[in-house]
């Protein structure tokens, strides 16, 4: 049972309802934003409520059970504040949602809460709309929690488990060409960059429109070939400035050769694999 002031369940009872459902999103910079399927803009509290009629929802099914509450939500771009640059960016992936009703003739009534989730990843589409999946509060709790043995390194570069400080082996580099969002020619003076240093890596924009943006580098060459996993928000241009971090490929001889670091890799390299578990003796013993 949604829980609810006693004046707006008196007015659900009602012949006459003026209800409008309300999307309120919270990104992970923090950034609020508030939208409303009403043919106006409501202000709930201190936060306004912009009108949009671009966006549709599946149907919201509740469960008593353990069972993940998802939804699929489409919409299209048709608000200054949803940019197609920040989605492609990741801006509004994971964001906290919170979908409710209110009755518009009268706030004060409160609210009815519908769902609340967070968003998957945002994509947008190539016809001006974005999809994204509204996924329940107990999709954390269907998140496996620990370890398992693998061959490759289970810690990330640089991070508490690594202990790599990797100050010392980021280097600038400057954009001199840009052939796409994603491939781009970058001059870089650290004498260490030579093919496949950078794989795996880190690209951090640092000046020009997609400054503060940082991508994963998915080859580089010592010619300044520089591909990056997921393209840029935003054409780079001539001048720009990056910041390069080398990647780690995450096997153990990356982590014995490049990195000298084997006491910290968080792997198992040299336990017997699968096809080792099913051996079993032939004919020729």
């Amino acid at each position: 049972m949604k829980a609810t002031s006693l004046a707006y369940r008196a007015h659900l009872d009602g012949e006459l309802t003026t209800l409008a459902t309300c999307w309120r999103l919270q990104r992970l910079d923090g950034l609020v934003l508030g939208f409303t399927d009403h043919d106006r803009d409501l202000v709930i509290g201190v936060q306004p409520y912009h009108a949009a009629a671009g966006f549709s929802r599946s149907a919201i099914a509740n469960q008593a059970g353990m069972a993940v509450d998802n939804l699929d939500v489409e919409g299209v771009l048709d608000h200054e504040t949803i940019q197609p640059e920040e989605i492609r960016a990741g801006l509004f992936d994971y964001a906290e949602v919170r979908i409710f009703q209110v009755n518009w003739a009268d706030l004060s009534q409160g609210q009815m809460l519908l769902r609340r989730g967070r968003l998957g990843e945002v994509v947008t589409l190539s016809d001006g709309t974005f999809k994204s999946e509204l996924r329940g509060l107990t999709q954390a709790l269907a998140q496996n929690i620990g370890e398992v043995y693998q061959t490759e390194c289970r810690a990330d570069l640089g991070d508490s488990r690594c202990k790599i400080d990797l100050a010392p082996f980021r280097a600038p580099a400057t954009i001199t060409a840009a052939f796409d969002r994603r491939t781009v020619l970058a001059s870089c003076a650290d004498p260490r960059a030579v093919d496949e240093w950078f794989n795996n890596g880190l690209a951090r924009f640092e000046t020009g429109p997609n400054a503060g943006k940082a991508i994963e580098i998915r080859s580089w060459t010592a010619t300044g070939n520089l591909v990056l996993h997921l393209p840029a928000p935003y054409l780079p241009a001539i001048g720009d400035e990056l910041e390069l971090t080398p990647g780690c490929f995450k096997t153990r001889d990356h982590c014995i050769h490049k990195w000298a670091n084997i006491i910290n890799m968080r792997a198992e390299p040299l336990l017997p694999g699968r096809d080792e578990v099913l051996r079993y003796p032939d004919a020729t013993g």
